[in-house]
């Protein structure tokens, strides 16, 4: 029986958006839907706050990044809150450059704008690069060092410095469960 005290009409119809624009994509190597880690994202952002704009930001947070989705799409269906929320989550390419050569830029600025972004945007936030280290630490306990060629940029000691500046910029969240979860998973990969 439903919780009658709570409308999820809002979140209801973002997951059921990123089902969509997420539809026959697999998530990078691990042979299972796409749509799996932005659900384990809102499920993260869900144990820091109950606002349903987060909860919808949280599984609409890859739809611009990784589809035909826009910014614009998602400020018409959701509001201007959620977009903005996304919009702070959204990797920002580099043109005329590869992601490969453009990875280090890409992370540098997305650190940056996290560390200026609201307390709501960190949250949502969290909830994907928690969901991120989960998946790294799993694959790492299996594969050791060679799980790093799976990714554009292969050296181990590049995304230390990305997730450890991620952390940085998270701090404030640092009473969050989550946050020490994110902490706890890094050290585990790699080193204290």
């Amino acid at each position: 029986m439903a919780n009658k005290y709570m409308d999820t009409s809002l979140l209801d119809r973002a997951i059921i958006f990123a089902v969509k624009a997420h539809a026959d994509s697999e998530r990078r190597g691990k042979g299972f839907p796409y749509i799996v880690h932005p659900m384990e994202a809102v499920e993260i952002v869900a144990t820091m706050t109950p606002d349903q704009e987060l909860l919808a930001a949280a599984a609409l947070h890859d739809t611009v990044e990784d589809t035909d989705v826009t910014l614009e799409d998602i400020r018409r269906e959701f509001g201007e809150r959620v977009a903005r929320m996304v919009e702070e989550e959204s990797d920002k390419f580099v043109e005329g450059m590869s992601e490969e050569d453009s990875w280090h830029e890409r992370k540098q600025a997305a650190i940056d704008r996290l560390a200026a972004a609201s307390l709501d945007a960190k949250k949502v936030a969290l909830g994907d690069k928690l969901s991120n280290m989960r998946a790294i630490a799993r694959d790492y306990a299996m594969k050791g060092d060679e799980l790093w060629n799976i990714f554009h940029v292969k050296e181990k000691s590049e995304h230390e410095w990305h997730y450890r500046g991620l952390a940085k910029s998270l701090e404030p969240l640092k009473d969050e469960f989550a946050y020490r979860e994110f902490v706890t998973l890094l050290d585990s990969v790699f080193g204290k």
